[in-house]
Formats: structure tokens, sequence, C-alpha cells
């Protein structure tokens, strides 16, 4: 595969080290917390073809079947820095959801919340082209609506033992309301991802209550009815502080593939974030790991990255970066 300029540079090594840094540090009642992630669980289908793509004709290559699914992505991005997430979502009763649990569980994540149903899990079937990107896609997403019944009953111990939360926006609105209304009770903070656009972007009065939203440059456009697909992140960041400020959303970070990602909130902070270039094999799901990284205070922080040897940690600080080796306090930022 040629190398290309990452765009997971910025979705995945990122914001990971954002997340570690933050949730180590976060502490309540004098122990340490963790961050319960809920959302739907997908199989990824996934063809590569051996030479050029053609979409009107037969391609040789070959075909891979892998766990997916934003929420499942992202929990285990967080368990593999050594955090201790739990997930909250659904699994099918065959042996592909047991191999879901078993992998989940060899990385740490809390799977007690995890519940077993017959096709309990969504499916993604998705072609790449020659260069590693998705040539075309269609998924089937699985009835998520037994996750009510489980924050009903135990939400209050759940949200008790969380310092924050990630949810897929595009779940049921349910769903929605009773995690912001944990959240806000217990005092958890609530960032928002997307795995469909086309049903988030009906759900806008939710994102005023969410800490955080993040999306990629297309689910931007889709959200705000326009299109950004030609912007420069320069151009994006200021279009963004504007958008923010009209619909009352805290703050928002949107992922520009190549060119990084840019962000903004309600207190008018914005800034980008540039990407590097890496060697890319398959672009899928590279942003789930950029998308768990916002865990704290997004007009303090907004992205992090490996900055050389050793795991040091690179902040962008309202448009200025700073190299950090050390931790700091939740008050000190």
């Amino acid at each position: 595969t040629p190398p290309v300029t990452a765009y997971f540079l910025f979705f995945g090594f990122v914001t990971i080290y954002f997340l570690l840094f933050s949730a180590i540090l976060e502490k309540k009642g004098g122990t340490f917390m963790g961050i319960v992630v809920i959302g739907a669980t997908f199989v990824d289908i996934k063809g590569f073809p051996e030479d050029t793509y053609i979409p009107t004709g037969r391609n040789v290559g070959r075909v891979e079947y892998v766990h997916g699914g934003v929420a499942r992505n992202v929990v285990e991005d967080i368990a593999n820095v050594e955090l201790r997430p739990m997930y909250l979502g659904i699994v099918d009763d065959g042996p592909m959801g047991r191999d879901v649990l078993q992998k989940l569980r060899n990385h740490k994540v809390n799977t007690d919340h995890v519940l077993i149903r017959p096709d309990g899990m969504g499916t993604w079937l998705a072609v790449f082209d020659n260069r590693g990107d998705v040539a075309g896609s269609i998924s089937k997403r699985p009835n998520m609506l037994p996750i009510l019944e489980v924050l009903e009953e135990k939400g209050d111990a759940i949200f008790q033992s969380a310092d924050s939360a990630v949810i897929e926006v595009d779940l049921d609105k349910e769903i929605v309301k009773k995690v912001l209304e944990l959240a806000e009770k217990h005092s958890c903070r609530v960032y928002g991802v997307v795995s469909n656009m086309s049903i988030a972007a009906k759900r806008r009065d939710f994102l005023k209550h969410f800490d955080c939203f993040i999306c990629n440059q297309q689910e931007a456009g889709q959200l705000f009815l326009d299109d950004y697909e030609d912007k420069t992140p320069q151009q994006l960041r200021q279009i963004l502080q504007r958008k923010v400020l009209g619909a009352q959303i805290p703050a928002m970070v949107v992922t520009m593939g190549a060119q990084g990602a840019v962000y903004a909130d309600q207190k008018g902070n914005n800034g980008l974030c540039a990407a590097r270039n890496v060697q890319v094999k398959d672009t899928t799901g590279a942003g789930d790991g950029k998308r768990t990284g916002t865990v704290q205070s997004p007009s303090k922080v907004f992205a992090a990255g490996a900055a050389g040897n050793g795991g040091r940690l690179r902040f962008w600080r309202n448009g200025c970066n700073a190299d950090n080796n050390q931790r700091k306090s939740k008050q000190d930022g």
C-alpha cells in the first residue's frame, strides 16, 4: 500500500494519549474513576482489491471479517492504553458475539453490562479501493433499545463509578435522554460521537447538552446543512466557531482527514491540529480512537499526540502548542 498522509495519526495515537492523560488525573471522591462507552457492536465485512478497483466490474481480492462499531472500537482503544473502561452494548448469541466479548475481556474491558441477544450486532459491508479508502458501504443497524432497560435498572451504579461517558448520538432518543439524565445526576462529562450522521443530524437539540461533540468534515456539513469538503483547516475553524456559537454547542472537534482536525467552543477558543504521514493499510475505524479522547475540558486542551519517544505528550492550547512531560491536576488544566 503506498504511503499517504494519514488521517489516523490524529484519529488514533493523537487522542488516545489525551484520553490517558485526562482519565488518569481525574478523581472523584478520592478514587480513580472510569469511562463508560455506550453504543452498538458491528461486524465489519471488508473487501480489498488486488489491483485497481473497478466499481462496476468484478474485482479479485480478499474479504475480511473484523469486529467493528464506533463504540466498540472506542472502548478497545481506551483499553489499549491500559485504562479499564466499561462497555455498555449488545452482542450476538453466536460465535462472533462470543469472539467480540472475549477480545474485549482480553483487553481488560469491563463487559459486565454487555447484553447477549439474537441478532444483537449490526453489520457493515465495505469495499475499499487500491489506496485503502472506502469506495462504498452499506450497513444494517441493530436494535439497541434493550440498553435502555439496563440504564433504568443499573444506571445509577454504572454512572457513580464513572467520571465521563462516550455515547453514539444516533442511538435511540430514549437511550440518549437517559444517559444525559444520569450524567447530570452524577456529574459526569458526556462526549458525543456519531455512527450515522443522517440520524444524528435530527438530534441537534441533544448536542447542547454534550461537553463536546466529535465528527468528521463530511458529517459536519450534514449537521450544518452545508458543504465543507473544499475548506482549508483555517477556513473551517472560523466557520466552526460561528456554528457552535449559533447552535449553542459547548464544544466541537471536526476531523479533516489528511489535514488534521479543527476545534471550537462556546468561549471563543478555536484552533487546529495537523496530521502526520504514516503508512496506511486500512482507514476503517481510524477516527474512533480520536473520538474517545476529548475527556477533559475542550476549552483548555483540545488535542494531544505522541511527541517523540517515551510517550511524551504535546498539547495544543488555544492555537499554540506546548510540550508537556508532567502530569497536571484538573484545576491546573
